[in-house]
């Protein structure tokens, strides 16, 4: 499977991960608010709901990619909403409820894009060779 040439994605699959990467910054905004508005438990939730859209996407598109766009977009919105404003504002407190949202959601997306679904031989036997 490695030694065959790479083929460009389908349009199906392409426009399926522009999708997740759109859905992954979504739920970083939505997460971004909820962490900071209900400390222990929206920080669990915020969480929770990355987590279901890793390995949601992952299982989806049945490919590590599917795990990677979504945690792609998480990342850069999260990254955005930390940096302030020329007024001075912004979206994430000096708190460590910040910090664990941050860099745990970065752990649990670079988890989830690892363990998240591989390819699998299409239906049928176990074993390639048979």
């Amino acid at each position: 499977m490695l030694a065959q040439p790479l083929r460009p994605p389908t349009p199906g699959r392409a426009l399926a991960h522009i999708g997740l990467f759109l859905l992954g910054a979504v739920v970083a905004v939505a997460g971004s608010l909820v962490q900071a508005a209900w400390f222990p438990g929206g920080l669990l939730l915020a969480l929770a709901g990355a987590v279901g859209v890793f390995l949601g996407g992952a299982y989806a598109t049945r490919s590590r990619g599917g795990a990677m766009a979504p945690a792609a977009g998480w990342i850069v919105t999260v990254i955005l909403l930390t940096t302030s404003r020329p007024e001075g504002d912004f979206l994430f407190g000096a708190g460590g409820g910040s910090y664990l949202f941050l860099f745990g959601g970065m752990a649990l997306a670079v988890i989830c894009a690892t363990l998240g679904a591989g390819r699998q031989p299409r239906l049928g036997s176990a074993r390639l060779g048979k």
